[in-house]
């Protein structure tokens, strides 16, 4: 205000100067007039009204009072001013400096992720699974299952279609059927071969062609009743079993298609169904090279779900599998469920926590809202923590539990997935601009 109050005096200092200039020159001016001769006052007054004439003033023009005229130049020193503070004004706030601060995020935490000695990732996997496939090629004629169906070990899944091999298994018996006539006959024959013998009345040779032809229709036999086995085999192949207990998957093929062994047949379906023993559910989790002696067989986990969070199962190490991926550097190792629920499918992805001997006690416990222990200060016998919300600070009162390694319990004030300051410093406030790192 000072500096627009000294351009004000100055711009009527100027204005008054000038006006005692242009006084006194015209006061000059009369008395040089008065001791003049006529005849040059004729002539300067015939030469001013040629100069008058000149200096018309036009009607439109408004006449303006010499004291409300300012020169341009002080007029342009003031704009100039102007925008030197606005400019240096918007500067100021561009170029202004924002604190960075690292935050750190309000979760759900068990009590023996605190006591966790690793942890890897993995998918969790049935060890029993098969993809069960017809023996026989033909058209799937029936399926009897569909996804999520529990089936028992020989119950029947599908069938396709059998006239053919029906006919011949119903030609094989007959086939049986007549040796088997064949054989009453033969024997019959040969009893009697035998009677007459001992009599006299039959030669050696007449004997040996009925014990002959007995034992070539008892061969006649065994080979109409393999053939018969085989022709059955051959029947049964066209049904579709269940291999061993479990859940139906996924469905492959449905009715119509043609199936064939492996899909050996072109446009053909290999596998029916995919089932799994669902008992036999393991999470198999990747373990770093590096890591891999901080893990032994039978040590206390616990597993949390990517698609349940909130739930957390007990387990052991099952397995150590004895070799390495070396494009990975890992080794597969088997987590087996202590317990589980019907949540659990095959194929979910999920995360290991492998415990030391006392987080192990504490394996499958209910999760606790907690913090970093840094991110929650005291103040005025409270404590409080500093939320990051569109990149202001909120001061926000908190209410703390139980501290577990680096964590502390949160009662009340923050909710899960809040973000909060890693570190507050003494200087934050609510409302305070704030960049995170």
């Amino acid at each position: 205000m000072t500096v627009w109050w000294s351009l004000f005096h100055s711009l009527e200092r100027s204005s008054e100067e000038n006006l005692h200039q242009k006084g006194n020159f015209t006061k000059l001016l009369l008395r040089f007039s008065r001791h003049r001769p006529a005849s040059h006052n004729r002539k300067c007054m015939q030469n001013e009204k040629v100069d008058l004439s000149a200096l018309r003033i036009s009607k439109d023009r408004k006449e303006q009072s010499p004291e409300r005229q300012v020169p341009w130049k002080i007029i342009a020193a003031v704009t100039g001013v102007v925008v030197l503070v606005l400019i240096g004004f918007l500067l100021r706030n561009a170029f202004a400096t924002v604190p960075e601060v690292e935050v750190t995020g309000v979760t759900l935490t068990s009590a023996s992720q605190a006591n966790a000695v690793l942890t890897a990732s993995g998918y969790v996997v049935a060890q029993v699974k098969a993809a069960v496939a017809s023996k026989a090629t033909g058209r799937l004629e029936r399926l009897l299952v569909e996804e999520g169906d529990r089936v028992k070990r020989g119950q029947l899944i599908g069938q396709i279609e059998d006239g053919d091999v029906s006919a011949a298994l119903g030609q094989a018996r007959a086939n049986l059927a007549i040796a088997r006539a064949d054989s009453y006959e033969a024997r019959q024959s040969l009893e009697r071969q035998r009677t007459l013998f001992s009599s006299g009345l039959a030669s050696k040779s007449e004997l040996d062609l009925a014990e002959a032809r007995y034992q070539r229709v008892a061969a006649t036999i065994l080979a109409a009743g393999a053939a018969m086995n085989a022709t059955e085999v051959a029947f049964e192949n066209t049904r579709i079993r269940a291999p061993f207990d479990g859940t139906v998957l996924t469905k492959n093929a449905d009715v119509g298609e043609v199936v064939a062994p492996f899909g050996a047949a072109t446009n053909s379906k290999g596998a029916v169904v995919t089932m799994a023993n669902m008992s036999s559910l393991q999470v198999e989790a990747d373990v770093s090279e590096s890591n891999i002696t901080r893990v032994t067989v039978g040590q206390l986990c616990e597993i949390t779900l990517d698609a349940y969070p909130d739930q957390r199962y007990a387990g052991y190490v099952y397995k150590i599998v004895p070799t390495a991926d070396r494009a990975k550097a890992t080794v597969l190792t088997k987590v087996a469920f202590k317990e589980r629920d019907d949540r659990v499918l095959p194929e979910m992805s999920a995360k290991v926590n492998f415990l030391s001997q006392e987080g192990g006690r504490s394996a499958g416990e209910t999760p606790k809202l907690t913090v970093a222990l840094t991110a929650v200060v005291p103040k005025n016998g409270a404590w409080f923590a500093y939320r990051v919300k569109d990149g202001i600070l909120e001061e926000v009162p908190v209410q703390v539990g139980a501290s577990t390694g680096t964590r502390v319990e949160i009662l009340g004030g923050l909710v899960e997935g809040d973000q909060v300051v890693a570190k507050p410093g003494n200087s934050f406030s609510s409302g305070m601009k704030v960049k995170i790192k």
